[in-house]
């Protein structure tokens, strides 16, 4: 708690501000940091699910997400929160945030929250032991660890003042603008800054100096103290009384700005919405003098300040306070980067072994390695690695829907594609091309529904009613041939494996209701091999932990119908090999089973 951030801090960042982001990630690839200090971001409005920055001369995909929560959810270990938003909603971020939990520091970067606002969003901060930056901030830095946003800019600059690695200077300002020249003027007199807080020129400020201060004096990196403070406000007594109190003990340099007011006739706003005098004790000659008094080193103006700091500095250095710092090695952010085209984050053919997410195939393929095709699927489909109770499953299902003899549309196109002469791969494309809404679409349909009408709490008579309404034959429901007298073994079959092997099975459970109510009016209307497949399905990644909207997702991206193309594309691919094992000729549909029905062209 006496370090603001480390190395391993990481940030969940509000709108995305491609600019100050990729600043950040440069920061983090020339100091050598193991992961990079944006976690996430919170993008409202973006109806994307990553942004690509780079990371050196490397892309790297940093997730968007539409809420703090799922942010935060997604990336518990992010404590700080960069708050990019414009002054009409910045409140509202913070306010939100902090009612989550789970952040230690809060940055408000806008400008002119309504002061009422500002006030309450501070003492709620406050009081839930957060700390505020701003609001009107350019952030904070613990060189060689952490930096927000845009502080310091560019990388030259932040070499240049030496905010790549961890000096000897505690620094606290309000102005940004200031602390970059400050960072700039401690790196030529001195050795560089172990931490630095611009808190923000908005007149009510979530931490102020006092906190910042207090902070420093427990950090065992900070030697001494810098302190820009300007007209306006009484924040400096604080110091002055902490120092008196004997809370803070290491050296202080200090200098508030805005000294020319005295030669104005009436009162004057100095830039911030902060400075401005509204008696004699915030005038910035007042806190001067008294902060001189306390023993704090004031220069006698603001030019002199570094002569200040190189003198304190030297005395520190001659009595072994400060050591010397040795340069650490940096990472060259390159001039010149190209973006790539393409994404992959299932496989990797790099290397001595390609991978499927991130495992040697070899650990996977041979029979040895006592991994199925179930669990290839759950890792380049799903990049998880599932149970064997849910790779067998998949297996299970993909047996199941192999095949389902030579009258199917999809077969009769490979098949007959196949007796043109066509290849294998011409032959199999025409038969998945016959795949879709009403063959094997009936697997998406079940999931979508069944899952629709369990999560609204429709009950069956609901169900049933519901989908008259929306004028769709219930998908899943119904067979041509079999019934409650003529069961389906490959439905018997797939409900036993649930029954044994899943942890639960609410959705199917649900759908047998549904299916009680079908067959009371017609024996066949039975919940067939479809439709248990993609109920099942739902209820397997229920169990799998899966959020509701990551199935929902799922099923509108044509993922359960992917099971029914793969396994049925093994047994299209036997009736193509069986026309080529048989060498039948071209196919040509009999003229008896045709309807002719061609009357004379009406001429126009």
């Amino acid at each position: 708690m006496n370090k603001l951030y480390t190395k391993d801090t990481q940030a969940i960042f509000w709108n995305n501000n491609k600019t100050a982001i990729q600043r950040m990630l440069d920061y983090d690839y020339t100091i050598k940091r193991e992961t990079p200090s944006v976690a996430a971001i919170v993008a409202p409005t973006s109806g994307n699910k990553f942004e690509k920055f780079f990371y050196g001369p490397d892309e790297i995909m940093v997730p968007l997400f539409k809420t703090t929560a799922a942010a935060k959810k997604a990336y518990p270990n992010a404590d700080v929160l960069l708050n990019f938003a414009s002054f009409r909603t910045a409140y509202d971020v913070t306010m939100e945030a902090v009612a989550l939990g789970g952040f230690k520091s809060i940055m408000v970067t806008a400008e002119g929250i309504p002061e009422r606002l500002a006030r309450k969003m501070n003492n709620t901060a406050r009081n839930a032991g957060v700390t505020v930056i701003g609001p009107a901030t350019v952030g904070a830095i613990a060189p060689g660890a952490f930096k927000i946003a845009n502080i310091g800019g560019t990388i030259e600059n932040i070499v240049q003042s030496k905010l790549h690695r961890s000096g000897s200077c505690g620094l606290v300002t309000r102005s940004g603008g200031l602390f970059n020249e400050l960072s700039n003027i401690i790196a030529i007199n001195a050795d560089g800054i172990a931490e630095g807080v611009a808190i923000g020129g908005d007149r009510f400020v979530g931490s102020v100096f006092i906190d910042n201060m207090l902070r420093m004096e427990k950090n065992p990196d900070v030697k001494y103290m810098v302190l820009l403070g300007e007209v306006g406000g009484t924040e400096e007594y604080k110091i002055i009384d902490a120092i008196k109190a004997g809370q803070i003990t290491k050296p202080v340099i200090a200098w508030c700005i805005g000294t020319i007011a005295k030669h104005f006739s009436s009162g004057v706003q100095f830039g911030h919405a902060g400075a401005s005098a509204n008696a004699d004790a915030e005038t910035a000659a007042s806190k001067n003098k008294a902060m001189a008094e306390a023993g704090i080193y004031v220069p006698s103006s603001f030019n002199d300040l570094p002569a200040t700091i190189n003198k304190l500095y030297a005395e520190l250095r001659a009595n072994e306070t400060i050591s010397e710092i040795p340069e650490p090695d940096m990472s060259l952010v390159p001039k010149v980067r190209r973006s790539k085209e393409f994404i992959c984050t299932i496989s990797d053919d790099r290397g001595d072994e390609a991978t499927y997410a991130g495992f040697p195939i070899s650990s996977v393929a041979t029979p040895d390695t006592g991994k199925g095709i179930g669990d290839v699927v759950s890792l380049l489909w799903f990049k998880k690695q599932y149970p064997k109770w849910a790779t067998d499953f998949i297996e299970t299902v993909m047996k199941t829907v192999a095949d389902h003899g030579p009258a199917v549309s999809g077969a009769h196109n490979a098949k007959v594609t196949a007796r043109a002469g066509k290849s294998v791969v011409e032959a199999l494309v025409t038969g998945l091309l016959t795949i879709g809404p009403r063959f094997g679409g009936a697997i998406d349909g079940a999931a979508k529904y069944f899952k629709h009408a369990d999560d609204n709490g429709m009950d069956p008579k609901a169900f049933l009613k519901y989908m008259k309404g929306e004028g769709v034959p219930i998908p899943g429901i119904g067979h041509r041939i079999k019934s409650l007298k003529n069961p389906d073994l490959r439905v018997t079959g797939l409900m036993k494996y649930a029954s044994e092997n899943f942890p639960a099975t609410p959705l199917l459970d649900y759908a047998r209701t549904v299916e009680a109510l079908t067959t009371s009016k017609k024996e066949n209307l039975i919940l067939n091999v479809d439709g248990t497949i993609g109920i099942l399905m739902v209820d397997m990644w229920r169990a799998l932990g899966y959020e509701e909207s990551e199935i929902d997702e799922f099923i509108e991206s044509g993922t359960l119908n992917a099971f029914f193309i793969v396994g049925r594309s093994i047994g299209f691919i036997g009736h193509i090999l069986d026309e080529k094992r048989l060498a039948m000729p071209m196919y040509r549909h009999p003229m008896d089973d045709i309807l002719y029905d061609v009357p004379v062209a009406e001429k126009i």
